[in-house]
């Protein structure tokens, strides 16, 4: 006999969880059918257990529902762009902000409870378990954006203040850019290939060298593409806030590590070398009397 919610705020509550247990369960179908090896049949089971969720929802509020298909196409698009790791993690992080209304919901359906606590053990262990390249080597990231962000946006202000004209500017910027890539890679190719941590030296080496690479070109390419070289080192400044801003959030999310004190820290230090930069190249132009 289905349990009846008779409080109507209640009882919407339950419909959304209800829809959220669909969604999610369509959403782990669809990966499981899409990524390969062993991460395929762990993404079925924890979508099984959606469905189990779905149907035990369904006992309290007495009737089917459909799915959310924004937010199904939405996770997909994210899984397709950023992998399907910080996808699962940022849709489980909205269903953590949903405990304190399962606790509200729990005072007329007691398996609330029951079904939070699978949520929280048996699925995150299944999460904990599926193992993502692009994850595994989100260490080479780090060190390719970072020292991007650091050493190429100090360079670039220096020589902006020191040069102020956006050629050579760009041209000084993209060589010194290539030439860290390269050094940047190797270095990390030969770290990994000694310390045998257990990934790839070819692999990490490459995620390093794209990333910085990535970096370098969205860097330069105000210089490249505008005259003005006051215009050029803002819009660069403002694309090394909006890196960091994005690159820390998929880190936080990916790592469970804190969004606020990751972002200060990378936005303090480039901005902090930035601004030495700064000084040192209006010194060179106005001390040293260095122009072109």
């Amino acid at each position: 006999m289905s349990v009846r919610v008779s409080d109507k705020e209640v009882e919407k509550k339950v419909l959304v969880f209800q829809q959220n247990e669909l969604t999610e369960h369509l959403f782990y179908k669809a990966l499981s059918k899409r990524v390969k090896s062993g991460n395929s049949e762990l993404l079925r089971k924890i979508s099984e257990d959606e469905l189990r969720h779905y149907n035990e929802w369904k006992t309290c509020s007495g009737v089917d529902v459909s799915p959310n298909k924004t937010m199904l196409l939405k996770y997909l698009f994210i899984s397709r762009i950023f992998g399907f790791t910080f996808a699962i993690k940022l849709m489980e992080n909205g269903e953590e902000k949903a405990e304190k209304t399962y606790s509200q919901v729990s005072r007329i359906f007691p398996k609330a409870d029951e079904i939070m606590r699978d949520e929280k053990e048996h699925e995150d262990i299944l999460v904990s378990m599926i193992d993502e390249e692009r994850v595994k080597y989100v260490g080479s990231l780090v060190l390719g954006i970072n020292d991007a962000l650091v050493e190429l946006s100090g360079a670039l202000v220096g020589l902006a203040l020191t040069l102020q004209n956006n050629k050579l500017v760009s041209v000084a910027g993209l060589i010194t850019g290539i030439a860290a890539t390269l050094s940047m890679a190797a270095s990390e190719y030969l770290s990994q290939k000694a310390e045998k941590t257990g990934i790839s030296p070819l692999k990490a080496s490459f995620y390093t060298g794209a990333a910085y690479m990535l970096t370098v070109i969205l860097l330069t390419s105000p210089y490249l593409a505008l005259p003005d070289y006051k215009t050029a080192l803002l819009i660069m400044l403002a694309s090394v806030i909006l890196v960091i801003l994005i690159f820390t959030f998929f880190i936080s999310v990916v790592k469970d590590v804190s969004f606020k004190r990751m972002f200060l820290e990378m936005l303090l230090i480039s901005l902090g070398v930035a601004a030495v930069s700064f000084v040192i190249g209006w010194f060179a132009r106005t001390v040293l009397n260095i122009e072109v």
